[in-house]
């Protein structure tokens, strides 16, 4: 990736060019920038129609790719809060940030959830347990009342009724994976970005077509082989591609075990507008139905509210 403040030096931007774009005069509501669709989701459902949020990762984009524009700095400059979700998602928020000269507060939601790690590196992907995603509402709650304290009464509400939808969900999911007999809850995705959805619902990870956290990795030959070589052993019945990342190599990968491909997962990005994965709440859904009938061979399947 082009480092961000070569791309500005590149274009020609300066601060005080980027603030003056950055007014749109979209009103006297506050402006917060948001990095990712599930950040942003979960900003518009605490901000209500109170603020104008912007979303800078498109959906249905890879983030570990992300190259910034001149319109997200144009975004930034103009910022009364910027949301970030934190880790390795969206480290290329760092530059932009810097070149933007915004001042800004920055909230980093993977600092007020609760994390895990693999292999020694703090697993980005947070929002996959719904509990963390109540943690974040709260975090979000908390500093744009103090952004905008005249709109805590709205903001607080927003966040209770939110709240209340995902602890349903959260349940809901529980007891339709638990439908599924344990030793059929086995999982193979793209990358390593479903640990903490499989460790919320109790489902086995055997592997991923690229054994790391990020899908900029690749995998070896013999790492390749050694999946292969469990996924027979573990009798998996399907490989789940995830959305935003081509499905060439799971299904290599299940054509070689005798497994199948299963229907394709949000992990690190939302759906795009006028599908069930374009909200947060609506990619938990969408996952959890894919999951259930690639683990029961199309057996079981599950109403989710």
């Amino acid at each position: 990736m082009r480092t961000i403040l070569t791309f500005f030096i590149g274009i020609g931007l300066t601060a005080s060019l980027i603030a003056g774009c950055g007014d749109d005069g979209g009103g006297g509501g506050v402006s917060v920038v948001a990095t990712t669709p599930q950040v942003a989701d979960l900003v518009r459902n605490v901000a209500g129609d109170r603020a104008e949020v912007t979303q800078i990762l498109p959906a249905n984009a890879d983030p570990h790719e992300y190259e910034p524009t001149p319109s997200d700095a144009e975004a930034l400059a103009g910022a009364d809060l910027i949301v970030r979700s934190g880790g390795e998602v969206d480290d290329w928020l760092d530059q932009l940030v810097e070149s933007s000269g915004t001042d800004a507060p920055v909230l980093v939601l993977i600092d007020h959830v609760k994390t895990v790690t693999t292999d020694g590196d703090t697993d980005p992907h947070w929002w996959q347990d719904p509990r963390n995603a109540v943690l974040a509402v709260a975090a979000i709650r908390d500093e744009v009342d103090d952004v905008d304290p005249g709109g805590a009464g709205a903001y607080d509400a927003n966040a209770r009724r939110y709240i209340g939808e995902i602890e349903r969900l959260d349940r809901a999911i529980a007891s339709c994976i638990d439908r599924v007999p344990p030793a059929q809850r086995k999982l193979v995705t793209s990358h390593d970005a479903l640990g903490y959805y499989a460790a919320r619902y109790g489902i086995d990870v055997i592997g991923a077509a690229i054994p790391a956290l990020t899908t900029q990795a690749q995998a070896s030959a013999g790492e390749t082989s050694d999946l292969i070589a469990l996924i027979r052993s573990e009798e998996v019945n399907a490989i789940f591609p995830e959305a935003g990342v081509s499905p060439a190599l799971e299904q290599a990968i299940a054509d070689e075990a005798g497994a199948t491909v299963g229907g394709q997962l949000w992990a690190d990005t939302l759906g795009p507008e006028d599908t069930a994965a374009a909200t947060y709440l609506g990619s938990l859904r969408a996952n959890t139905r894919t999951l259930v009938e690639g683990f029961s061979a199309g057996k079981t399947a599950c109403d989710l509210p």
